[in-house]
């Protein structure tokens, strides 16, 4: 017998997978205000994370690269999970995925404006796919991080 928690890390499994293989994030955005690329030498995940903004917004976002599954899909859900959000609630939004995947932040109150991106929250337990989940936050955190310091 499956038991809850399987049955809602098969349904995280699923999410991720279908964010891999069929982004409708993975494409250039063509005008763009913000643009970085961030590079994974442990397993060669390279990723290029566009953002259009509207004043402080995050109106549009997209991502071109290539990787593995756990890279692409945690790009791709996190384009979906900042899209619309002001460059300070992604900063927050951030912080709370880095936490989760830290294994800092596990109550799933806090971890509520991760949205999908809480299909992440076993990566924690694969050391080895943590720096995967994170290439992108940490390439959307630092390219905040330039606005914020006007580069």
């Amino acid at each position: 017998m499956i038991g809850m928690t399987d049955g809602f890390d098969a349904i995280y499994s699923d999410l991720i997978m279908e964010h891999s293989m069929n982004s409708y994030n993975k494409h250039e955005l063509g005008a763009c205000d913000l643009c970085e690329e961030g590079h994974n030498p442990n397993c060669g995940d390279e990723i290029k994370i566009e953002i259009k903004l509207d004043g402080d917004v995050i109106e549009d976002m997209a991502f071109t690269g290539h990787g593995c599954a756990i890279s692409q899909s945690s790009t791709s859900i996190m384009i979906d999970v900042l899209r619309g959000k002001t460059l300070a609630e992604a900063k927050d939004i951030i912080a709370d995925f880095i936490g989760m995947i830290k294994g800092e932040i596990k109550d799933e109150d806090e971890l509520s404006s991760l949205e999908e991106a809480i299909a992440f929250k076993n990566i924690s337990h694969m050391p080895a796919r943590v720096k995967c989940a994170l290439l992108a936050w940490h390439t959307v955190d630092g390219m905040i991080d330039g606005v914020s310091a006007g580069k």
